[in-house]
C-alpha cells in the first residue's frame, strides 16, 4: 500500500499539476477553429521563427519540422512550466528514451506503462527525431508570458526558445 501511495505522489500528482497549469496558457485547439497556420523549423539549438505574435483566443495550427541532427521538442509553456518539465525530459534521457539523434519509441511505450509522463503526450508539445514532422493545434486563451522551447537537456539553456508575444 505504501508503494502505491508513493507512486501516486511522485508520478500522478506532478502530472496532474502540470496538466492543470497548461490551462493557464491555453487549451488544445480544434481543427475547425484554426485562425492561422505557422510553420516552425527546429534546427540544432534554435527555432525559425524566433518570435511569434498571437492574439488572445486565437487558435493556431503549428506545423513543426525537425531540420536538425538532434532530437528536439516544441513545447508551449511559461518559463516556470518549462523549468518544471525539464526534470521529466532529463528522466527520459536517463532512461535512454531520448537519445542524441533518435527517440526510442518502443522503450517510451514500455516506460509509459509504469510512468505515464514517459509517454510525452502533452497537448502543448511535440518531441521529434531528426527529419520528423508533426502538427500541434493550440488555442491561446490568455495574456501570460509564454514561450515555445526545446526542453531536451541543454537546449533551453543554449537558447532554443521562441518568444510568443500577445498583440
Amino acid at each position: 500500500m505504501k508503494k502505491l501511495i508513493l507512486l501516486f505522489i511522485f508520478i500522478f500528482i506532478p502530472n496532474i499539476l502540470y496538466a492543470g497549469s497548461i490551462k493557464a496558457i491555453g487549451v488544445k485547439g480544434n481543427e475547425k477553429d484554426i485562425d492561422r497556420v505557422i510553420t516552425v523549423l527546429m534546427y540544432d539549438n534554435y527555432f525559425e521563427p524566433n518570435q511569434i505574435k498571437i492574439k488572445k483566443n486565437e487558435t493556431i495550427k503549428f506545423l513543426v519540422k525537425n531540420k536538425g541532427e538532434l532530437v528536439h521538442e516544441f513545447n508551449i509553456a511559461t518559463k516556470a512550466m518549462h523549468l518544471k518539465h525539464q526534470t521529466e525530459m532529463m528522466e527520459m534521457v536517463e532512461n535512454e528514451i531520448i537519445l542524441v539523434d533518435k527517440i526510442d519509441k518502443i522503450k517510451m511505450k514500455e516506460m509509459a506503462k509504469k510512468n505515464p509522463s514517459m509517454a510525452h503526450s502533452h497537448s502543448n508539445s511535440v518531441l521529434l527525431s531528426p527529419g520528423e514532422s508533426a502538427e500541434l493545434i493550440w488555442k491561446f486563451s490568455n495574456t501570460l508570458d509564454i514561450e515555445a522551447a526545446c526542453n531536451v537537456p541543454g537546449h533551453y539553456e543554449a537558447g532554443m526558445i521562441t518568444k510568443i508575444d500577445n498583440i
